[in-house]
This record gives structure tokens, sequence and C-alpha cells, in this order.
């Protein structure tokens, strides 16, 4: 008997050691896989290559593994529960980006039948928007300074102040981007004083090689203390061309889309230049984002005058820097309930920004009380994405015991929380009230493990 037993125990791990040394086939592998994941075929082959490489066992459960970090990886909608309204690494400001398979009048003009320009339709809107004489739309602000730069000043310099020559997200720096222009950056000033002097006396100093002026809002950082800067309405006397980058993309400082502004807190918009004011004060052209302030689609947006916009039009970059067809359509909408004053109830940034801690602390009470556990805690939102540095938001959050900010990631719709003194706190500035059904399912599914 025990001999028959040590035979069966010997041939069970002769047997083992021949499936470890004898992996199942990738497809008997991918069959498997195709029963728990809608995944397309070839990503499943990739899943089942992948676990059989790593040598980990169980082989099919390596590559359920490898599926849900496949998962992990596609774009999908998510939910922002960090109190960071322009959050870069979730996609800036929240729009919809779904819509009807469709052709469009994208170039062409429906009046003659012809040809037309794919800048036609947004251009008049941005325009009445800021008091320009026209517009135009590249894929990005960066892409809008460059090619700005690059219509102005290519092969001539440009003045800026040491103290705005900054470095922009992702490690990019501003002499970086202006100088693929062809242009040659000047500094004048110094980091914390730069007065107009110091432009007129580079002027004199290049002796006809300046071209234009750039002057740059510090959107993600604050300089305080002994400091002084030169205004737009001084630099445009000195009768160059002044490129204002106004980095954030707020269309205009008195907010006229927002019909409550008198009742609204927006002390976070204090110092923050509107495009329209610039552009009054002399500036022959501004930059801006989309996808910032502005609460739209990424995208570089450029207004001034009509000579400088038809320079971009005509310049070789704007043929690598055009927005396609949904970013137009997109923006285009924006624009339109900017125009229309229905801002404060359609463009989620400007809900989200200016909804009444009243009324979240109502949604905090209501989450906690139905779930029956966590707590209901004062926190403090921010802008994000280098806007509005230094300023917060009062706002209401939803605290749990303990991290568990990867449960929340995981699933078909992922929460994003954060983490504070061994707690996950969801602020609730930043998540829509129309997802707060599915916020209080998952959190209700954590509660077994309390």
């Amino acid at each position: 008997m025990l001999a028959g037993n040590e035979g069966r125990v010997d041939r069970m791990a002769h047997s083992e050691s021949q499936a470890e040394s004898h992996p199942p086939s990738i497809d008997a592998i991918v069959r498997l896989l195709s029963a728990h994941s809608d995944l397309a075929h070839p990503l499943l082959v990739d899943c089942a290559r992948r676990a059989v490489a790593s040598g980990l066992q169980p082989v099919f459960d390596q590559a359920l593994v490898e599926v849900g970090r496949a998962h992990q990886r596609l774009l999908r909608g998510v939910i922002n529960a960090t109190g960071v309204l322009l959050h870069t690494n979730l996609g800036r400001a929240p729009v919809d980006t779904h819509s009807d398979a469709m052709y469009t009048n994208l170039e062409f003009d429906l009046d003659t039948g012809e040809r037309g320009s794919r800048h036609r339709s947004i251009a008049p809107l941005l325009s009445a928007l800021v008091g320009s004489e026209s517009a135009v739309v590249v894929n990005n602000n960066a892409g809008a300074l460059l090619l700005a730069v690059s219509a102005l000043a290519a092969d001539r310099s440009v003045l800026v102040s040491r103290g705005e020559c900054v470095e922009i997200g992702g490690g990019f720096r501003i002499p970086e981007v202006a100088s693929l222009s062809g242009a040659r950056l000047i500094d004048v000033g110094t980091t914390n004083r730069t007065r107009l002097e110091d432009y007129a006396t580079a002027i004199t100093a290049a002796a006809g090689d300046v071209a234009a002026i750039l002057k740059i809002h510090p959107s993600n950082f604050r300089i305080e203390g002994f400091t002084s800067s030169t205004a737009v309405s001084e630099l445009a006397g000195l009768g160059l061309p002044t490129i204002v980058d106004l980095g954030s993309g707020l269309l205009d400082e008195t907010t006229p889309w927002l019909t409550d502004r008198h009742t609204a807190d927006l002390s976070w918009l204090h110092g923050e230049p509107g495009a329209r004011q610039a552009l009054a004060a002399g500036a022959s052209v501004v930059t801006f984002s989309g996808d910032k302030l502005l609460g739209g689609p990424q995208c570089g947006l450029i207004a001034g005058s009509r000579e400088v916009i038809a320079q971009c039009e005509r310049h070789p970059l704007m043929r690598a820097l055009r927005p396609g067809r949904d970013v137009l359509l997109s923006l285009q909408e924006t624009l339109l309930k900017y125009l229309s004053r229905t801002v404060r109830t359609e463009i989620p940034f400007w809900e989200m920004a200016t909804a009444p801690v009243s009324g979240l602390s109502r949604r905090a009470v209501e989450i906690v009380e139905r779930l029956g556990f966590g707590a209901v805690i004062e926190t403090a939102a921010v802008i994000g994405a280098g806007s509005s540095p230094g300023t917060h938001l009062r706002s209401v959050g939803i605290s749990i015991p303990g991290d568990r900010t990867g449960e929340l990631r995981s699933g078909v719709k992922p929460i994003i929380a954060r983490c504070s003194e061994g707690a996950t706190v969801l602020d609730l500035r930043t998540v829509s009230p129309k997802d707060d059904p599915f916020l209080l399912s998952k959190l209700g599914a954590l509660s077994a493990f309390q």
C-alpha cells in the first residue's frame, strides 16, 4: 500500500515536472482566456505569451493577470476623486468625446461648394469671446507658442523676461520650445524684477534684430516679495509685436459667462490674466490652452491681429500642428456654450469649480449615512494643470480608514482617490453628482473588509 502510494506520488511529480517543462500551447491558453475576457484575439495571444515567458505557475492564472494588466493599459473613463480639477494625468478638463459617425464640412465651404478652411467655424466664435480680429487653433499650447514665434521671429531675436523663462510640464522649457522656431531668445531683467527699460535697452543693443517681445504668464508657480514685472500695455508701446503666452486660458477676467458670478467664490482666479484684457492692452497675439480654464478639449488657441493670424495660417508648421475634426467639434461646442452663457451648468470644469460647499456637504453626508461607515471631512481642492498656483477651493470629502486606493482603481470604472495619514480620501468637488450612486456601490463593496 505504502509502496503503491509512493509510486503514485512519483508519477504525479513526474507529470507536474513535464507540465512545467512543456507548458500548454498558446492556442489552448487563449481559448481559455476568451471565456473570461472580451479582449481582441491578438491581445489575448500576447497575454498568453507573456505568461509563458514569465515562467510563473500556474500558467493560466498568470495569463489572467496579464489580461488584467492589458485592460488597465487601455484608455477608459475614470472617476476623479482627487480634488484636483484639472488633473493632467487624468486628461485635464473632462469633456464628452463621443459623437456619431458622420462626415462634416471640415474643409468645405457650404456657400460656394469649394474647399474651405478648417478654422472658419472657430475663428469668429473665439474672436467674439476675446475681442480679437481673428484666431486659429493648433494641437496644444506649446504648439501655439511655437507657431506664433516661428511666424513672427524666425532667424531673428525675441525678448523675454528672465523671470518668465519657465519650465512647463513634462520637463519642457520655454527656451527649448522657442528655439525650435529658429528664433534667438534674449533674456532681459532679472529673475524677480524686469522693468520696461530692460526691454528698451535690449532693443537698442540688438540694432534692429529684435522681431518680437514674448511675455509669459508663470501659471505653474508664483514669485512673491521683492518683485516687479512689465505690463502688456507698456510692452506694446515699444513698437514691436508682443506675444503673450497665457497658458491657463482664462478668456475674460470678468467671467461674463457666469450669471451668478457675484455669489460664486472666484477668489482662486485672483491675478489670473484674461485673453480679452491682454489683447485690449495691446498684445499682438495671445496663446493659451483649451483643456485648462476654458474647460474644453486639448488644443492650443491663438487669437490676435488679422495679420499675425494670417502669418500663422500660412506657415508650414500649421500643417503639422493643425487639430483634427473631433477636437474642432468639441471646441466649437465649448465656445458656443460660453456665448450662450450656459457654462455654469454645461461645462463640467466650471460646474465643479463653482459648486457651493453646502451642496458638497449634503452629498457627502448622504453617502456616509447610506454606507454606514466612513466620515465626512473638510478638504482643500486645487485647480491643477499649472493653473492658479498656490490657491485652494474649500471642499468636502469622504474619509475611509486604511489605504483602499488600489482597490478603488480596479474594475470597469476606476475611482482615483488619494491616501492621507492612513486614510483614503475622496474629494467630492471633482466627482460629478451623477456618479454618486456608483461611488456608493463601489465603497459599499469595501465594507466587508472593514
